[in-house]
């Protein structure tokens, strides 16, 4: 098991069959809701803490998960502060799960950047991976503002591409997947900012990745 910390708020772990061994968990059934699996994720949880410092008393999780291969899960967990402490709880339950069948199953997708250095820091992460062809992924890809946040509309996804997944954990390190993606892209249309237009993955690494 690998644990690194992306943000004060963002781990990803990278799960492999080896770290199964002793268990009687299925890593293909991980996030059934069971005893077992949810066991599991304490322990993850509570090794997180010890080992980078991620505390996840009283917030709720976001988790989200892929495939990198057949022998690797990856796992992005997202905790939320919220202002409101009647919002916070003292337990671990509050818990929202996104599995891979809900996410890459369209040929469209949005996801939300905190701000455009969160972005960046993506083109530059992408630039990096020379296991990624973006050109084989996905047709268009445009950069739009809205509320003082940054929404990454991809469209002509290759659903069955053998990189999407690498992809889309890249993406997850930096931002978060929109699941009403069809009808917000409409009204970023009608009602954002346009930052950049076309290509904008190229775009940005072109401008803003280190060389």
């Amino acid at each position: 098991m690998k644990i690194e910390k992306l943000t004060e708020n963002k781990i990803r772990i990278i799960l492999k069959k080896e770290d199964f061994k002793d268990t009687s968990i299925d890593v293909q059934k991980l996030l059934l809701t069971t005893p077992e699996s949810q066991n599991l994720f304490l322990e993850i949880l509570n090794r997180a803490k010890k080992e980078v410092n991620f505390d996840t008393d009283g917030h709720k999780l976001l988790i989200e998960a892929s495939f990198q291969n057949e022998d690797a899960f990856i796992f992005t967990i997202t905790k939320y502060i919220e202002s409101n402490n009647t919002f916070k709880t003292k337990n671990r339950k509050l818990l929202t799960i996104k599995r891979k069948s809900q996410i890459l199953n369209k040929s469209c997708s949005i996801y939300q950047f905190n701000d455009f250095e969160d972005f960046c820091n993506f083109c530059n992460s992408i630039n990096k991976n020379t296991n990624i062809n973006l050109k084989s992924i996905f047709k268009t890809s445009v950069l739009y503002l809205y509320n003082d946040t940054y929404y990454l509309v991809i469209d002509g996804i290759n659903i069955s591409n053998k990189s999407l997944n690498l992809f889309h954990s890249v993406l997850l390190e930096f931002s978060s997947f929109l699941t009403f993606s069809e009808n917000f892209k409409f009204k970023l249309k009608e009602h954002s900012k346009i930052i950049i237009k076309n290509n904008a993955i190229t775009t940005g690494i072109k401008y803003f990745a280190n060389k």
